[in-house]
């Protein structure tokens, strides 16, 4: 199969690179909302609803995004609504006609590459060098478009989900857990205890933050871990383990177990939009964030947590 670079099949730009502090927010069933994609890897890309600028239209349906740094590197989506971007998210628009299967097929192919881009690697000079096929597979065309259900996904959180937000409150981070760093364990060291079962957590926000298992650890598990080098990526760790540098704790002040863990590691990884190389999600800025949670009697609701993530399909497996 010939292979050819993405750029002699799209034609590859930057987007608008604007700062969500200067949109102004709007919700979803909003009349004249603009989507806004981020390099999030949730919601097709898109982390916010902005209202429509006057001096600047937005993209058109149809184009592909594609992150080009963060710790969602290549995350690709086809834009299925107008919409704007944030920093570092590139637009790729086909110079000739494509179906949304074939568009897809090369959001697949692009995201294929993204072990190529680990530690913090940009992809912002490199992506339209990446490969690949020339034409769709026979066997890929074949596939029904209406049976691919992340061709318009839509949030745990929106207008359209059965669980219903209205009635939850805010709290506060804090409330919930006490913040603190991790002891920074350099990966030389962690190779010369060897492998063993302990995940070695960093800031990547693949492979649920980890990097490796190795025979060392130095923090307790059944807790959360964020990234504080960038985009505030959190994740839950279940075992003891180690970490690198820039990897921030969350030890619980309730009772957690996996299921309710599922379920905040969700709710807190929708504020990644809050945060780029200029503004990364630090140990303080945790402190202020507040997430809106099930209530009940004034308290977070952690049993209707619970119940909610077995009643998923595929709880079982968790």
């Amino acid at each position: 199969m010939k292979l050819l670079r993405l750029s002699e099949l799209f034609s590859i730009k930057y987007g608008n690179s604007f700062d969500l502090n200067i949109l102004e927010t709007c919700p979803e069933n909003d009349l004249d909302k603009v989507n806004y994609v981020s390099r999030t890897r949730e919601n097709n890309g898109v982390s916010a609803f902005v209202k429509r600028r006057d001096d600047t239209p937005p993209f058109d349906p149809g184009t592909i995004t594609v992150a080009g740094s963060g710790n969602s590197v290549l995350e690709s989506f086809i834009q299925y609504n107008p919409f704007y971007t944030g920093y570092h998210v590139f637009l790729l628009s086909p110079l000739r006609k494509m179906s949304d299967l074939e568009k897809l097929f090369y959001c697949y192919c692009i995201r294929q590459n993204q072990y190529k881009y680990s530690f913090g690697r940009q992809a912002n000079k490199t992506l339209k060098d990446i490969l690949v096929p020339e034409e769709i597979p026979t066997e890929f065309s074949k596939i029904n478009l209406g049976s691919l259900n992340t061709l318009r996904p839509t949030s745990l959180l929106s207008e359209n989900s059965h669980l219903k937000t209205q009635n939850w409150r805010y709290y506060t981070l804090l409330e919930l857990f006490e913040i603190e760093g991790t002891k920074t364990t350099p990966i030389v060291e962690l190779e010369e205890y060897g492998p063993g079962p302990f995940p070695y957590v960093t800031t990547q926000a693949s492979s649920n933050g980890i990097g490796g298992l190795y025979d060392f650890s130095t923090e307790a598990g059944n807790v959360l871990t964020v990234d504080s080098a960038v985009l505030g990526f959190c994740s839950y760790q279940p075992k003891a383990f180690s970490a690198s540098d820039h990897v921030e704790k969350l030890t619980p002040r309730f009772k957690l177990n996996k299921y309710i863990a599922i379920f905040l590691v969700t709710i807190i990884n929708k504020e990644q939009y809050r945060y780029n190389y200029g503004r990364k999600c630090s140990q303080a800025r945790m402190k202020e964030i507040s997430i809106k949670l099930p209530s009940k009697g004034g308290a977070p609701d952690f049993d209707f947590m619970e119940n909610y993530i077995k009643s998923l399909e595929y709880s079982a497996t968790i």
